[in-house]
């Protein structure tokens, strides 16, 4: 009797110009933007959180956006930038300015999740100059939980550290929320160690 088996999600560039696909990785984003947990509950506008921690990457990027398929469709993705500064830049030049006729402040109630992500759009965070020279690239990468394990993430990880290498990219680094236990350790276990910031924020480093 021959036994089935379900074979590996593979790894292939994102299609940036896919409407339906680029909606797809939005949604990702909604259902791990608390921690990796699911935060569809959490906003009135779904659209929101991909538009701070995606959609540039996807728009500005798209040679370092790489997705899951699991043979449906994307089930997760990592993006990034080889030179954070210079991305820090373009964005205030060409995304951010956009997203706030579309998300001026008081658009959503004071306090609210979605007004706090408005707040983002009208003060972007920078990264610290000396993170930004020692660790010029950056990523954001994320799985739904039927992907995580089994190697996924590290596949995808391992996929954007060679594009990087590929172009000469130094070092990279990335923000993770301290509560956020499990991705420490994941990302402590392939060679990240924690970076000294400013203002007290988890980043950890990895050079390349």
């Amino acid at each position: 009797m021959t036994l089935s088996t379900t074979p590996s999600p593979t790894i292939r560039p994102a299609r940036t110009d896919d409407t339906a696909e680029v909606d797809r990785l939005y949604d990702i984003c909604l259902r791990t933007g608390d921690s990796g947990q699911d935060a569809s509950g959490q906003y009135s506008d779904p659209r929101l959180i991909g538009e701070i921690y995606l959609g540039a990457y996807l728009a500005l990027e798209p040679d370092l956006a790489f997705v899951l398929d699991d043979g449906t469709g994307p089930v997760g993705y990592v993006v990034g930038t080889q030179d954070t500064a210079a991305f820090e830049a373009r964005c205030a030049r060409e995304w951010w300015p956009p997203l706030r006729q579309r998300y001026p402040r008081g658009a959503f109630a004071e306090g609210s999740p979605d007004a706090q992500l408005v707040g983002q759009v009208h003060a972007p965070r920078t990264t610290d100059r000396s993170i930004a020279t020692a660790y010029p690239a950056h990523l954001h990468v994320d799985l739904l939980p039927q992907a995580q394990g089994g190697g996924n993430g590290r596949r995808l990880l391992q996929t954007l550290f060679d594009a990087l290498r590929a172009r000469g990219v130094s070092g990279l680094h990335l923000g993770v929320a301290p509560g956020n236990t499990a991705a420490i350790g994941f990302y402590r276990h392939l060679g990240f160690t924690e970076l000294d910031t400013p203002d007290g924020g988890l980043v950890l480093g990895l050079r390349l």
